[in-house]
């Protein structure tokens, strides 16, 4: 068994809608059934006895080592801790190839169960031993390691309960909900609203007190210290018992509490310095550590805190009590879990040493020995819920706290008694405020019940029914799905909306171009919904990205199919008919908003019109013939179409009709470009679907003007000494059809000749290569071949020879020449053009090619 390639799919697929690696798997001739492989399946279950049933009951056709790769790698994950339930193992048409897909949810952790499954098999194959518990222990700290955090993951959650698309935007815990111009950030349990300046109020501990003073909140007394022995000067003015604590530290780092005397201040002193330079000696405040989650003006949570302990037994001894509590399923090392483990660190032994103890000391049966005088959940402490306690003038101090700070998120740290009175009532006090508070206490209390704070963070960030989406729509099809892209973006930028858009020519924002180059991929998608500039998406989405990386989107309000034709790089990455070509197109259909999204199809395409089934959304069919029988059924039922009326584009629905001139739409050329047409209503049918009125799609129509600066290579028509030069980049049969028929349809005077500049891209099969000159061979007088400059995997000269063979029974073509280069085969077509006469050029270099044109042009 060999594995060539392995791809991480982020995005809907081909396969489904889960995240997944993609791997193409080559079994040898024995391998393409465990049941030649004797005692195969018995040493791959001894080595992983939990593995899934390899078929299902009652089923006994063979399965391959592929398939049992496909079992392993889901397994390993299932059994690691990992959401995943997703897999598919697929034969190509190559004999022994095979498609393996299983889901992931985080990808470096798929990637690596995929290399722990191919050593388990390996293994199985070589009756070598396979460590099951070491791999899954590696498969749990890299999902540890890479997943989101609890506090960041609740948020995203809410946020996917809301259907708010949501983006890491790095390995941390930096997250973007939400597409372009209504997007919004978070890193953990802090927003793109939490102001530096806030933040930093809040870490400076000694200005926080002075404001919260200041605005009446109840802060215990001290000041900032500049040694130990001024540490101890402070505590003497203050009286004792102190808190020492870093001035601007973090999650109970440095902090120690209750202390009395010289030796021990000035050892607190010594381990905060540690933390931070500066350091404040404060009054001890004595009661309970309470945490208050504030998110806007609400408190949400309420925690009791208690610092990490054991209880005696009389039997065992402090570290093996530790041992004991260590043993939670609940506590781990980080913060993946809802409690963390105790530490016998220096500060434990400390506090030890303090009351006399060691950790070989065994207590007394009830003892309660603390052994830290902070209560951070992150150094072992225990958390117990008590919103429902909080008097309404306890909450409304933590509220002004956060407020006075600047803060939309804040953790208020309260000592006192109770949180059944008010704060003032008993002599409490607010200790500190901490920006980007930790969620686990809040969300997993160690006791009493878990508070929803995800989706109060979520709350504060979107208003009701706000999904964060930008109306979205997406384009495939074989042939005009630049065209219509690029029509569909100006009829939006009609209303003042800042259109974001992809292309095969870059990236357009607001129409100026931000990167170039085929950028009809998820990656550039990404990129226009990352922009925060942008309130609308328009998407090519080329077969190509959704094989080779999935959708950049999630869901598309529109999906547009233009149509299926022939050529479009068959053979390539296993599609290998215009069936698994209509497959993968038919991606953005399926992921169409379900309910209120539409797909727009191309009803007298039968490919595409299948794709109607696969819609979880609406369909609005187009088509040049209003009597086609799906057409005919769909107005019948009173659904939306658009189609040709003669002159007019129609479109129809709901017991409602919009009529539009096709002499108002100069793309078509008054009706006489067909192709164009189509794109035409594709893009009408689209903008309908938005919601856009018809005035303002009217008008977009009205005002697109096909050119090359606009559309670049979408049969730009240029006069060059009275003869008609038509620039397209049409590459396949079925391009190159539309546009003989567009000619066909165009006026031509009496004696007037037509030629064709060619060359053919060299990753289409032969057959599709030969096919283009075998069309323009009977449409054209003279055909000019030139050879492209990249030959994209062919020998020199052999897409040349191909070309050259479909014009073998041309009925019209009488003159046939080779060039080597497009600009020199451009120049030689100019210099024989006369007045009437029409020249095709089919571009290779679509920029360099459109600029030389334009200079030849203007110089005459």
């Amino acid at each position: 068994m060999e594995v060539s390639r392995i791809r991480a799919l982020r995005g809907p697929n081909l396969w489904s809608r889960h995240t997944a690696i993609e791997a193409i798997v080559y079994c040898a001739e024995e391998e393409r059934s465990i049941d030649q492989m004797p005692g195969f399946e018995t040493r791959l279950r001894e080595r992983f006895p939990e593995l899934a049933m390899l078929r299902p009951a009652g089923h006994d056709e063979a399965i391959s080592m592929a398939q049992a790769l496909e079992f392993a790698a889901l397994g390993l994950q299932a059994h690691a801790g990992c959401p995943v339930t997703f897999s598919r193992s697929t034969q190509t048409l190559e004999t022994g190839i095979y498609q393996v897909v299983v889901e992931y949810s985080e990808e470096a952790v798929g990637r690596l169960a995929f290399e722990l499954a191919q050593d388990l098999c390996k293994a199985a194959v070589t009756a070598t031993p396979f460590e099951l518990t070491e791999a899954l222990d590696r498969l749990r700290e890299l999902d540890e390691d890479v997943r989101l955090g609890p506090s960041t993951g609740a948020i995203v959650y809410a946020a996917m309960a809301r259907n708010i698309p949501y983006r890491r935007l790095t390995e941390g815990s930096m997250v973007q909900f939400g597409w372009g111009s209504r997007q919004r950030r978070i890193q953990a349990a802090e927003t793109d609203r939490t102001s530096a300046v806030a933040e930093s109020i809040a870490q400076d501990k000694e200005l926080s007190k002075e404001l919260l003073h200041a605005a009446g909140v109840p802060v215990p007394v001290g000041r900032p210290v500049l040694s130990a022995e001024d540490a101890w000067a402070a505590a003497c003015e203050i009286g004792a018992p102190v808190v020492v604590k870093p001035q601007d530290g973090n999650q109970g780092k440095g902090v120690a509490v209750n202390l009395n005397t010289r030796e021990q201040i000035e050892a607190a002193y010594a381990i905060a310095f540690e933390v931070s330079d500066e350091v404040l000696v404060e009054r001890y405040l004595p009661g309970h550590d309470y945490r208050l989650l504030v998110i806007g003006d609400k408190l949400i949570a309420a925690a009791r805190r208690d610092p990490p302990l054991v209880i005696g037994d009389g039997v065992h001894n402090i570290r093996q009590l530790v041992e004991r509590v260590n043993s939670d399923p609940r506590r781990g090392e980080g913060h993946a879990t809802s409690l963390t483990k105790i530490r016998l660190d220096e500060v434990a032994l400390a506090r030890l040493a303090d009351a006399r103890l060691t950790p070989e000391s065994v207590p007394a049966r009830g003892q309660r020995i603390i052994l830290r005088n902070n209560a951070n959940l992150s150094t072992g402490g225990t958390a117990t819920d008590v919103t429902a306690d909080v008097h309404p003038e306890f909450a409304a101090q933590a509220v002004a706290a956060a407020q006075t700070i600047g803060l939309d998120i804040a953790g208020v740290d309260v000592v006192c008694d109770s949180v059944l009175r008010p704060l003032e009532a008993q002599g409490g006090g607010i200790v500190e405020i901490n920006a980007a508070p930790g969620l686990r206490m809040h969300l997993q209390p160690s006791f009493g019940k878990g508070r929803p704070v995800g989706e109060a963070i979520i709350a504060n960030m979107f208003a009701p029914g706000d999904d964060a989406r930008i109306p979205l729509v997406a384009v495939a099809g074989t042939n005009g799905k630049t065209t219509t892209v690029r029509l569909i973006a100006h009829i939006l930028g009609q209303p003042g909306l800042r259109v974001g858009m992809t292309t095969t020519d870059g990236v357009y924002v607001q129409g100026r171009r931000i990167d170039t180059g085929d950028c009809s991929g998820p990656k550039s998608a990404r990129n226009v919904l990352l922009h925060p500039d942008v309130d609308a998406a328009v998407l090519e989405t080329a077969r190509g990205g959704v094989l080779r990386e999935g959708l950049g989107f999630d869901r598309c309000d529109v999906a547009v199919v233009t149509n299926i034709g022939l050529g479009d790089h068959l053979g390539l990455s296993y599609i290998s008919t215009v069936e698994d070509l209509s497959v993968v197109k038919r991606v953005i259909v399926q992921n169409v908003r379900p309910g209120t999204g539409v797909a727009v199809l191309n009803a007298a395409d039968p490919m595409v019109a299948r794709m109607a089934d696969s819609c979880p959304g609406s369909v609005t069919f187009f088509a040049c013939d209003r009597n086609h029988p799906l057409m005919a059924m769909h107005r019948a039922q009173r659904k939306r179409v658009v189609y040709r009326d003669g002159n007019s584009i129609v479109a129809s629905g709901g017991g409602s009709e919009h009529r539009i001139a096709l002499a108002e739409i100069p793309l078509t050329q008054n009706g006489a470009i067909g192709f164009q047409v189509e794109n035409a209503m594709a893009a009408t049918a689209a903008a309908w679907a938005l919601g856009l009125d018809w005035p303002t799609i009217q008008r977009g129509l009205g005002s697109f003007i096909n050119d090359a600066r606009t559309a670049p290579g979408r049969f730009n028509l240029f006069s060059y000494r009275g003869a008609t030069l038509i620039a397209d980049y049409g590459h396949n049969p079925d391009a190159i059809q539309a546009l003989v028929e567009a000619i066909d349809n165009l006026p031509s005077p009496p004696g007037s000749k037509r030629s064709v500049v060619i060359s053919g891209a060299g990753d289409r099969r032969d057959e599709d290569i030969r096919q283009q000159t075998e069309i323009l061979g009977d449409a054209f007088d003279r055909v000019l071949l030139y050879q492209d400059q990249c030959q994209r995997g062919r020998a020199d000269g052999e897409v040349l020879a191909l070309l050259r063979d479909g014009l073998r029974n041309a009925r019209r073509t009488s003159e046939v020449r080779e060039i080597r280069g497009e600009f020199l085969a451009i120049d030689s077509a100019l210099a024989e053009v006369r007045a009437g006469d029409l020249c095709l050029i089919l571009i290779d270099q679509i920029e360099e090619a459109l600029e030389h044109l334009s200079r030849r042009i203007a110089e005459g």
